[in-house]
């Protein structure tokens, strides 16, 4: 993982974003919406430009940032997204549709593992997007890559959960168990027979995985 200072550093070089995409992070950051680092986020976005997706499954909607973010880069792409929440799932249409991009984002509204019959219409897709509830990991893996490309590739968020997969002594119980979660995912990820898989120690940490 980064140190604060070289962080803040990257940061810092990162270019402004849209004043709408500025009022989404002041809005998440307010309200404790968990959205992508930049550092994060731009290593996905660079991905994005070389791989040039024509369809993107998102699991993990939240108030809609990334799924925006990925709409400003590739503007001819169409983003199918999915939330659970009835609130964010609300906020998020609001700015989609701030942006003028709601031709273009697909919000479905339920539990990713509930959805698949709906999702499965839309398929296949170019890329998978994974950022919803951690412990869930593996499952969203399991049920959302039959429908990916064969040259498609998987991008998984928070793998590293700010550094604590390394840690050997975690007193907070519910940390502990989902640390243990995400740790029991890298290793299985790591070793799918299916796929190659790279971790990036950018933003929370992003996990690459294409099809062998």
């Amino acid at each position: 993982m980064l140190n604060e200072k070289l962080q803040s550093y990257l940061n810092d070089l990162t270019p402004e974003r849209p004043e709408l995409l500025s009022e989404m992070e002041k809005y998440a950051n307010a309200h404790q919406v968990p959205i992508m680092e930049l550092v994060g986020i731009e290593a996905l976005l660079q991905l994005l430009r070389i791989q040039q997706p024509n369809t993107i499954l998102e699991v993990g909607t939240a108030i809609g940032y990334s799924a925006l973010r990925m709409a400003y880069v590739l503007p001819n792409t169409k983003i199918v997204t999915i939330e659970r929440d009835a609130e964010r799932y609300e906020v998020a249409e609001k700015f989609i549709e701030r942006a003028q991009k709601e031709d273009q984002i697909l919000i479905i509204k339920g539990d990713a593992l509930e959805v698949e019959e709906e999702i499965k219409t839309h398929a296949p897709y170019d890329m998978v997007f994974i950022d919803a509830a951690k412990g869930q990991y593996q499952r969203f893996f399991e049920m959302y890559s039959k429908y990916l490309q064969p040259s498609g590739i998987i991008i998984t968020d928070n793998v590293l959960f700010k550094g604590l997969v390394c840690e050997d002594h975690i007193e907070n119980k519910r940390i502990r168990s989902l640390v243990g979660k995400i740790d029991a995912f890298n290793q299985w990820l790591m070793n799918h027979e299916d796929y190659s898989t790279v971790i990036l120690p950018v933003g929370d940490g992003v996990a690459i995985s294409k099809k062998r």
